[in-house]
């Protein structure tokens, strides 16, 4: 048992099981899934389904934490891309044309793909500390999608682009199988090559990488790149799941959700060792929290107070020290007298 206690995802997973719990209280049914009109239903199929794009961003952002980074850009990078598809696809004669919306999809990823190669020159090269250079595209990048938008919510009428946040193949949502596809490809990459160890590597310690002869810049900016990316389809997601682009709204805040995943999946904010399976569990906390808040109907006003407060017991109860300050009692050694153990509790 002391195994398990010790085990980085224990905690997490205990906390995802209380809250689906305390869903069963509220909802009826709440486990129960359902095939009907030939797609999955039930509200575990939605958790998965509405946290993909938290899932995704929050993937992209493991890689980062791991090189001792940090992407504030990432809600930014998923308003420019939902919005620049939603815009070309606006423009199309046919909204409903497959070639034109591939089109629009492939535009918006390449914008996504060069403002990830963006923040990873100016961290890698340029030398401008990771929080510094992606708040600059934080800030300007949400300016960039209202542009985009001229300040409009832009919307579309695309069955085929209607698919990739809220379609569904062989019943499966088709979100999550994006979700799917793109993690075990990421697993592939970092635990089955080389390119995990070098992440790994540069996060430890990127000088000693560099005399060890691993380009610390080239692991960086693909890492940038790669969390762009994925912020970048997690907008093609939101967007088309709604039919429409906000600029202003689109992924707003979503990174402090992604790096909160992050942190609770057990991944250190100082590098080095990562978890993409723990990141996953850490989204799908957050998302079942975020049910959970509207399902037992916490107050709006109070929406981002209570999720702060489960949080921040989640992290608590990951960190052995406060464990060992305030759940575990230290016990004195076994045969020290009483008078010694007095003695070691008041010293003179």
């Amino acid at each position: 048992m002391t195994v398990f206690l010790r085990h980085r995802l224990f905690w997490p997973v205990v906390i995802l099981v209380a809250l689906l719990a305390l869903n069963v209280a509220f909802t009826d049914n709440f486990f129960s899934i359902e095939i009907k009109d030939g797609h999955l239903y039930g509200s575990l199929i939605d958790i998965i389904r509405f946290g993909a794009p938290l899932i995704l961003v929050a993937l992209g952002m493991t890689l980062v934490i791991a090189t001792s980074g940090i992407d504030l850009s990432v809600g930014s990078v998923v308003a420019i891309s939902g919005a620049l598809a939603c815009l070309q696809i606006s423009d199309l004669s046919d909204q409903n044309s497959v070639g034109g919306m591939l089109g629009a999809v492939g535009v918006a990823l390449a914008l996504s793909l060069g403002l990830g190669v963006w923040n990873g020159l100016l961290v890698a090269s340029v030398g401008i500390q990771p929080i510094i250079a992606t708040l600059i595209l934080m800030v300007a990048g949400r300016g960039l999608a209202q542009l985009i938008t001229d300040g409009q919510i832009l919307t579309v009428n695309s069955v085929p682009y209607k698919l990739i946040g809220g379609g569904y193949w062989l019943t499966i949502p088709f979100g999550i199988i994006i979700v799917l596809v793109v993690f075990a490809l990421t697993a592939f990459l970092t635990r089955r090559l080389a390119l995990g160890l070098l992440i790994e590597s540069v996060g430890g310690n990127a000088e000693a990488s560099r005399l060890a002869g691993i380009s610390a810049r080239g692991v960086i900016v693909t890492v940038y790149t790669f969390c762009a990316l994925c912020a970048g389809i997690a907008g093609l997601m939101i967007s088309s799941n709604v039919s429409s682009a906000d600029g202003n709204n689109a992924g707003l805040w979503i990174e402090l959700d992604a790096i909160l995943a992050v942190v609770i999946g057990g991944t250190s904010l100082s590098g080095g060792r990562f978890s993409l399976s723990g990141t996953v569990l850490g989204a799908l906390v957050i998302q079942t929290l975020t049910t959970t808040i509207y399902s037992i109907g916490v107050p709006p006003e109070t929406t981002l107070l209570f999720k702060a407060l489960v949080v921040t017991i989640v992290c608590l109860l990951q960190s052995p020290a406060f464990r060992a300050k305030v759940i575990r009692r230290r016990r004195p050694p076994a045969g020290t007298s009483p008078a010694a153990q007095e003695k070691v509790r008041v010293p003179a």
